[in-house]
């Protein structure tokens, strides 16, 4: 199984880093995108997909394959507000983050039967092998 590679980051990132922190009403600016950290894993009859996301619910992720490619992603706007003592804002903030994780599948897994779970801040995705690819049981051969 391979990987595909993508780097979403701004171009220059540490010029526009620089040239946006800190604002002038005193706070910070992160533009941070952060790509969560995947182990895959296989045995006999499966590949096991983990991508760490803590924080996320499942409603957060979208799955897809196609033509061999099975896709992980994720869009989430979060927003925060502050108020003084007479209602108005004085900052309010938004953030969005998202991530996308692309995966090249081997020939041997059964789409068919790709299976997801998200617990305790990890989404584990389950890839079933193809009967073909399983190994085969040992032979005993009669003498004749």
């Amino acid at each position: 199984m391979n990987l595909v590679k993508t780097n979403p980051k701004l171009f220059f990132p540490s010029v526009m880093e620089d040239f946006l922190k800190p604002d002038f009403m005193g706070g910070v600016q992160s533009f941070s995108n952060t790509i969560p950290a995947v182990n895959i894993k296989e045995t006999e009859t499966d590949f096991t997909i983990e991508l760490a996301s803590p924080g996320l619910k499942k409603e957060d992720f979208n799955i897809e394959i196609d033509e061999n490619v099975l896709t992980i992603s994720s869009e989430r706007k979060l927003e925060s507000e502050s108020q003084n003592e007479n209602g108005k804002y004085t900052r309010k903030e938004f953030s969005f983050s998202s991530f996308k994780r692309s995966f090249n599948l081997p020939e041997t897994v059964k789409e068919e039967d790709i299976k997801a779970n998200y617990e305790n801040g990890v989404l584990h995705v389950l890839l079933p092998k193809k009967e073909e690819a399983l190994p085969k049981p040992k032979r005993f051969i009669e003498i004749g």
